[in-house]
């Protein structure tokens, strides 16, 4: 479904439509799956994201809705997350790989949001929507799922279709509605020489 919303961010300078349309819902359509091969690039292009020397220190768990995995990451989400994201086609943790042969990979965190980017606009662009997650229960994920110490959950990210604005709840619709905003560039900048 199509969004009756127009999301189009309003940017201070040009920027590629793909990225400019791209924007996080919460009104997932909960009946209908995933796309597969949409799902298949969305990974694809995380595959593919620029990683510190070629260590790709990242992993993903997915799971589709309906299965035993995608219930266990939505028991470990927080507050309203649990309300909206259990309807998404499918709920991917992105786990970064924090030390390698007793070492540490300080880049990890970064090169992980790297591959979630990737994956988000890839997705985007491919039809399917996306939210990512930071509140949601690290530990619980990292048992669940038999996590050692050196991988660590860092987000979950709902993936799927969009659902019907004029059917979700009060609360849901507020949240879509309201404007997108971002502070400044400049006030990010701390230095510009």
């Amino acid at each position: 479904m199509t969004p009756t919303l127009d999301r189009t961010a309003a940017t201070d300078a040009p920027i590629l439509d793909v990225l400019a349309e791209r924007w996080s819902t919460r009104v997932f359509d909960a009946d209908t799956p995933i796309d597969e091969s949409a799902l298949a690039a969305a990974l694809e292009a995380a595959r593919w994201a620029p990683t510190a020397a070629n260590t790709q220190p990242w992993r993903v768990i997915v799971a589709r809705r309906g299965t035993s995995a995608h219930t266990r990451i939505a028991e470990s989400l927080a507050g309203f997350n649990r309300a909206w994201a259990p309807a998404a086609g499918a709920l991917v943790v992105f786990v970064a790989e924090t030390e390698r042969d007793g070492r540490p990979m300080d880049w990890a965190l970064y090169d992980t949001g790297q591959a979630a980017a990737h994956f988000t606009v890839q997705a985007h662009a491919d039809g399917l929507y996306t939210h990512q997650m930071g509140g949601f229960d690290r530990d619980a994920v990292r048992a669940a799922f038999g996590l050692p110490a050196t991988l660590t959950p860092v987000t979950v990210m709902a993936v799927g279709v969009y659902g019907d604005l004029d059917e979700a709840p009060a609360e849901l619709r507020e949240r879509e509605a309201a404007p997108r905003l971002r502070r400044p560039i400049s006030e990010s900048t701390i230095v510009d020489a």
